[in-house]
């Protein structure tokens, strides 16, 4: 095989290791991710459950990147402490090392057997979480496929006569491949796929165990980097746990590598073949850096909130820079006399009216769990700028002469009218009815069951999803994404009556709780399922524009 098919197939096969790597992340974020988000404040609190749930959740999202920028956001809103962030944190890098090994052995049965399930629960059902329960196998099924892939594109290169030459170089200068898989892994930006090519390399006999030790410390490293340089540009708390791992694990790498070269250690004490003595030395990097950050947690804290401090604009440059982004607006006067530019400026506009909305509707519900008297206060201005926005967009909208505009633009001009009208009173439910439930539930000192609560959380976990599908809708006028938010609204209405029968029975059983808190959590429920019923009209245009619409109801498939 010459050289250029080599870096064919094996590009392909690592493309399709990223690709069905992102598919099955992206499946589990879009089924569960809001679900996940309520239940993890919880075990997050606790630093030693925090390692333990962030082991697991890299496992589920096949990304410790995803875990630490996930975990970095749950800090920057003060969700969760410093300390327990890096610790959970360690925990999913250690999860991401074990998933390697776990992807190591032979699964090739498992490729058609979830390539065809996956496949058939897709298509058999329009239901969310079953549709992405069917995007997560077919992605683990290409994500095998992809190994089977890099393991015969791998194979020719033992008879090779210049790959000897390379990797004798490399034996002879650990500095250089060190740094040469960490470069790989940033540009990868995927510690497993770095990880699993270096041991399909071992497992050909094409790299010695000491130089795949050597690498396999340097994909750690570069890894370290890529959560810090995603978040390079967000607030100061942000970025404290993606830092911290850097000087965890960064510097760790580091550290590690001197005393491997320095004591040269055997590496059959990891293994008896060179696959998983690479893959062995990987787990152990990660569990001896989640060992050495427990007493060291604190220390690397301090330090990173210091270097954070230090990077960080001065508050008033910051509040400056707030205040002119806050006065921004894309309502241009000079392109209305060109409809479509004008009707796309109203669109970029009513998307920060949805970013604003979305903002407003994921914290309503940590009110309810922790009240405080400045985010009700911040939430209440918040409103106050959906309102002046969508009186913004209402009175460019009209400045647009309905001579210039064609049909087909006259139609969308009144489609943002609508849905600025509904953002706005999806604004108004979320401070004037949610906000009096949570300082009625603040003044008196109410607690829910541990059942009503779960219903709550699991209600307002759906509708913020089907919230986020309706603003996509206003960029990309896509079908298949209106269907689904109509057949939710539906599926809601159905939770809603099981919900209410539930929390009745436990009215019927005298539970105190269920009681003091009754009114609230059904208000509650009554007042998130309207705002899911004022975003799912968004989806209407779309789907009578597509002949899906009947005067009635949905049509069916």
């Amino acid at each position: 095989m010459s050289g250029s098919i080599f870096f064919l197939h094996m590009a392909g096969a690592v493309a399709l290791l990223l690709w069905a790597t992102r598919t099955v992340r992206t499946g589990v974020e879009r089924a569960y991710g809001d679900v996940l988000r309520q239940r993890l404040r919880r075990t997050l609190g606790n630093p030693l459950l925090a390692a333990t749930t962030g082991l697991l959740l890299a496992i589920a999202l096949q990304s410790s990147t995803a875990v630490t920028l996930l975990i970095g956001s749950f800090a920057g809103i003060g969700m969760l402490t410093g300390l327990s962030g890096l610790l959970a944190v360690r925990g999913a890098e250690v999860g991401s090392a074990l998933l390697v090994k776990i992807l190591s052995f032979d699964l090739a049965l498992l490729v058609p057997v979830c390539l065809v399930a996956g496949t058939a629960i897709f298509l058999a059902t329009e239901r969310r979480r079953w549709r992405q329960a069917g995007r997560i196998l077919v992605g683990i099924g290409l994500l095998l496929l992809s190994l089977e892939m890099m393991n015969q594109a791998s194979q020719p290169l033992r008879e090779s006569l210049i790959v000897p030459l390379i990797v004798g170089y490399l034996d002879s200068d650990p500095i250089t491949a060190f740094l040469l898989a960490a470069v790989i892994t940033y540009l990868f930006h995927s510690s497993i796929a770095a990880a699993l090519l270096l041991a399909t390399f071992a497992a050909q006999g094409i790299l010695s165990p000491e130089l795949g030790i050597v690498m396999v410390l340097g994909v750690n490293l570069g890894s370290s980097f890529i959560a810090p340089m995603l978040t390079r540009a967000s607030p100061p708390a942000y970025r404290v746990v993606p830092l911290g791992n850097l000087l965890m694990r960064g510097l760790g790498s580091i550290v590690v590598l001197v005393a491997f070269l320095i004591f040269d250690p055997s590496p059959a004490l990891l293994g008896a073949s060179a696959e998983d003595q690479v893959i062995h030395a990987h787990i152990a990097f990660n569990v001896l850096i989640l060992i050495a950050g427990i007493p060291l947690s604190r220390l690397v804290l301090k330090a990173t909130e210091g270097i954070v401090a230090l990077s960080a604009a001065k508050p008033e440059a910051q509040e400056e820079q707030s205040a002119l982004l806050a006065e921004f607006s894309a309502l241009d006067p000079g392109a209305l006399e060109n409809p479509q530019q004008a009707l796309a400026n109203a669109t970029r506009e009513a998307v920060r009216m949805c970013e604003t909305v979305d903002f407003m509707l994921s914290r309503i519900l940590d009110l309810y769990e922790k009240a405080d008297k400045e985010t009700i206060e911040a939430l209440e201005k918040l409103d106050d700028t959906v309102d002046r926005r969508h009186r913004a967009i209402k009175l460019y909208l009209a400045r647009i002469s309905p001579q210039n505009m064609t049909e087909e633009q006259a139609q969308r001009c009144q489609e943002l009218l609508d849905a600025c009208i509904k953002l706005e009173q999806v604004g108004d439910i979320i401070v004037r009815n949610l906000l009096a439930h949570v300082k009625k539930k603040m003044e008196r000192k109410l607690q829910f069951t541990t059942e009503g609560w779960r219903e709550l959380s699991n209600f307002h976990a759906a509708v913020l999803a089907n919230a986020r599908l309706a603003f996509n809708l206003l960029v990309a006028q896509d079908a298949e994404t209106a269907r689904l938010l109509v057949a939710e609204k539906d599926r809601l209405r159905e939770v809603e009556k099981v919900s209410s029968e539930r929390h009745f029975e436990r009215l019927r059983k005298g539970t105190e709780k269920s009681l003091e808190t009754s009114s609230i959590h059904l208000d509650t429920i009554r007042d998130l399922k309207q705002i899911n019923s004022l975003l799912a009209t968004l989806a209407y245009p779309v789907l009578e524009a597509e002949g899906m619409l009947s005067q009635t109801r949905l049509r069916s498939a």
